[in-house]
């Protein structure tokens, strides 16, 4: 069943322009001169219930824009837009009772409160029944491990702490879909985990629509099996996140040890060598110029080899390779 479904959606802005000097100041009292933006230029995609998708891209690229429209915070100037059967800006009021939102830099909880006062607000918001909404409570306090610190002010909680809180409080009226915009920004190694579980179990208990946007790989690679990246406010990659690595990954890091010590001027044929030590070299591989069984068969052929192991580079850098191909591409163009 598909719960969003967008039609060559495009957003334009119009940017009040400042002239530099005082003859510019001046004139800007009079006449204004505006540039048009477009932050969107044409998106089309389609959402199934239940898929967890990433909709990643550079700063600027349309993501917020696009979110704000599909919340009904924004009009678009063009194309057409399906939210659970609702248009979002003309049926923004009946949309809000189906979907949930979290912005990592926007708080919804009441900072000098602790965040059950701000449950109790939302039930009465979205008109729960009393006993469905102290069961949803007690449901979202065990699944995402905060029963600790339901009555600890807000602004004494760690971010984190407050993160899975406020995901609670968007998840009490029980969305079908829940928008997710930067969640983890700014959280250590550890919190981003924890909240990355918690979305994981609501997301599996629940069979819940969610459309994520992050600029941590981790966010990505971790929860979405569907990545969908935007950049100057087009779609440039829409499939599983498993074919975003087949397509773009070209380098490995191979590294090996061998039973025995190998000599200063060791080299390797169509690779780069990045650090060699006594009985072991760490070797960086482009695919396209050599396959990785042809190196790897001459390093067994040159000594007995004890340990050998074949990397992937970071999930981060694959993503910021193919911002850097469409950036290239888009200056190429113009």
């Amino acid at each position: 069943m598909t719960v969003v479904r967008l039609h060559n959606l495009q957003k334009t802005f119009r940017v009040k322009q400042k002239g530099s000097g005082l003859g510019a100041s001046i004139r800007s009292l009079f006449r204004a001169d505006y540039q048009t933006v477009e932050a969107v230029k044409g998106i089309s995609l389609e959402l199934d219930e239940g898929e967890l998708l990433a909709f990643i891209g550079p700063n600027g690229a349309g993501k917020s824009t696009t979110i704000k429209m599909l919340t009904g915070i924004l009009f678009p100037t063009a194309g057409e837009a399906e939210v659970l059967g609702c248009v979002p800006w003309r049926q923004r009021r009946a949309l809000s009772y189906q979907i949930g939102s979290v912005f990592g830099q926007k708080p919804q909880l009441w900072y000098h409160l602790p965040p059950v006062d701000t449950f109790d607000l939302f039930a009465h918001i979205y008109e729960l029944d009393q006993a469905a909404f102290e069961k949803r409570k007690a449901f979202l306090i065990e699944a995402l491990g905060i029963g600790d610190w339901l009555h600890t002010p807000v602004r004494k909680l760690s971010l984190g702490q407050r993160m899975r809180c406020e995901i609670a409080a968007s998840m009490l009226h029980a969305p079908k879909i829940l928008f997710l915009d930067e969640p983890t920004i700014g959280l250590d190694v550890i919190a981003k985990q924890s909240l990355r579980d918690a979305i994981r179990t609501l997301h599996d208990q629940e069979n819940l629509t969610i459309f994520l946007t992050s600029h941590d790989a981790g966010d990505v690679e971790s929860l979405c099996k569907r990545v969908v990246v935007i950049n100057h406010g087009q779609v440039i990659f829409d499939d599983r996140t498993s074919a975003l690595k087949r397509r773009f990954l070209r380098r490995k890091i191979i590294g090996v040890r061998f039973g025995q010590p190998i000599p200063e001027d060791f080299s390797v044929r169509d690779a780069t060598l990045l650090k060699r030590g006594s009985q072991g070299v760490k070797i960086e591989l482009d695919t396209h110029v050599r396959p990785v069984e042809d190196l790897i068969k001459a390093l067994m052929a040159y000594a007995p080899v004890v340990d050998l192991t074949v990397e992937d580079p970071p999930m981060e850098e694959i993503i910021r390779e193919i911002y850097r191909a469409e950036d290239t591409v888009a200056v190429e163009g113009t």
